[in-house]
């Protein structure tokens, strides 16, 4: 399994591989010396590294993610109300709104969302 935890330069060097992806390890070597200022040693290493957490394939010379952006943020914020609400949602949720007061849009989209994800018996 995959680690879901990267450190900020990680994110970007992953937000770079899922903007532009499917992409040559050249390409991605090029975007990171400009986005990065980089050389091609370092995005090497980074890229064996996250390759070997299982977050991205480089087959080939052909670089792609193994999990998806939208997946690797669900996989980061179910580890976070794991760890700091014990795997609760509605504690979670209680924690937020004690702060932040929804509007009757956003309590709509979430009954539809509950709704959609609801177990069925």
């Amino acid at each position: 399994m995959a680690e879901y935890k990267l450190a900020e330069i990680e994110m970007r060097f992953a937000e770079i591989i899922w903007r532009n992806e499917p992409l040559s390890s050249g390409e991605l070597v090029r975007l990171c010396e400009g986005e990065l200022n980089w050389k091609k040693s370092t995005t090497y290493t980074i890229l064996r590294r996250l390759c070997e957490r299982g977050l991205f394939l480089n087959e080939g010379g052909k670089v792609i993610s193994l999990v998806s952006r939208e997946e690797f943020f669900a996989r980061q914020s179910e580890k976070f109300v794991e760890d700091t609400f014990q795997g609760s949602l509605p504690q979670f949720l209680l924690a937020f709104v004690r702060r932040k007061k929804l509007s009757d849009k956003e309590v709509q989209e979430l009954i539809q969302i509950i709704n959609e994800g609801r177990a069925k018996e």
